[in-house]
């Protein structure tokens, strides 16, 4: 049964308003590329004792062929079941969408039997379609389940889309967020634009996906014009990939913005601003940044094999690893940021979560 915006729990739909951490799921596998039931269950439990707010499954963090193995809804279904077991307070729970109409579709329905309140839909299967199509994909795929819109960058497949695209998504009355995620501050820009003139500013709730510029996105305000005024919007938190790593973290860092945002009346210190760089620095790691993002997964994978959450960092694709030099960039940043990491906090909890 389709599933409205109006049908989501209060305490879900006020927690994403006022803005989480929703870490991308990553997949674990063991050494024969099979899916590691164990360690999936421990990584959702340590996203949920980090103190995140929701989990996206089946994106592009989870690797987009679980779909043609066939662990698309057994992946959905064991993060969901993990989380409910877990806790009892309320999470954003997310699901992957792509592919064309009828794939999208589908997976929504998948998604809103397990009892997922979200659909992150990815347009990159329809990156040469015209906006009139893209609108159309959108609107039909809404039909099933409240839609978070997704810019994805170019270097990964992500169609350049206008301001007048984000206008009209944002217009579609089952859209509930976007992550804004085109690495490029033009773009980003174009999106709050689109949004204030939908005057949907206040009902698409804008997450963070820059990964070159979290701290940034979230920390500071964004103003567009309309009608001959300023309207100023924020970010409310963040869906990210590099989330999927050091989350409490990100917890931590998202609730000291907030923080200083209301005691200060919307200014920030000097020394938050300044984190943006170094937490900047660790994505560019983490994400393979000097290889074009090839070891992006894998990157997160051996963050979490070195805490011991993963066994190892096998991805579906044999061919798909760390990139030239990666590890040596990972173990810069353990030496000069390690201070952002939450391994004391994962060496606490490890045996709690893998038992």
């Amino acid at each position: 049964m389709p599933l409205n915006r109006s049908d989501l729990p209060a305490d879900v739909l006020a927690l994403l308003a006022q803005g989480t951490v929703i870490p991308a799921h990553p997949l674990a596998l063991d050494a024969q590329r099979q899916f590691d039931r164990r360690r999936q269950r421990a990584l959702t439990r340590y996203y949920v004792d980090a103190g995140a707010g929701g989990l996206a499954v089946g994106v592009h963090t989870t690797q987009f062929s679980i779909r043609e193995r066939g662990l698309y809804e057994p992946v959905l279904r064991a993060a969901i079941e993990d989380q409910r077991a877990w806790t009892s307070r309320p999470m954003a729970m997310v699901a992957g969408l792509c592919g064309g109409t009828a794939q999208a579709r589908a997976e929504a329905q998948t998604a809103v039997g397990l009892g997922y309140h979200a659909g992150l839909l990815s347009l990159a299967a329809l990156a040469s379609s015209s906006e009139d199509e893209l609108i159309a994909h959108c609107e039909s795929v809404s039909q099933q389940i409240p839609l978070v819109g997704f810019y994805l960058q170019t270097a990964v497949g992500g169609p350049i889309l206008s301001s007048d695209f984000w206008r009209r998504f944002a217009s579609i009355p089952n859209v509930l967020a976007i992550k804004v995620a085109p690495f490029n501050r033009y773009r980003t820009i174009d999106v709050v634009r689109g949004v204030v003139d939908a005057r949907a500013e206040d009902r698409v709730f804008l997450y963070t996906g820059n990964d070159d510029h979290i701290v940034l996105d979230l920390a500071l305000p964004f103003t567009a014009m309309r009608d001959g005024e300023p309207v100023t919007v924020r970010f409310r938190g963040g869906l990210l990939g590099h989330w999927s790593v050091w989350t409490s973290s990100a917890v931590k860092q998202l609730a000291r913005i907030k923080a200083e945002l209301a005691a200060n009346g919307g200014m920030l210190s000097s020394d938050l601003l300044a984190l943006d760089s170094r937490v900047t620095d660790s994505n560019a790691a983490f994400f393979d940044v000097r290889n074009n993002f090839a070891g992006c997964i894998a990157g997160c994978h051996e963050v979490l094999r070195r805490q011991g959450l993963l066994e190892g960092i096998w991805c579906l694709d044999p061919a798909e690893g760390l990139g030239a030099g990666q590890a040596e960039e990972i173990d810069r940043v353990y030496r000069l940021h390690g201070d952002l990491a939450d391994d004391a906090f994962v060496r606490a909890n490890l045996a709690r979560w893998l038992d």
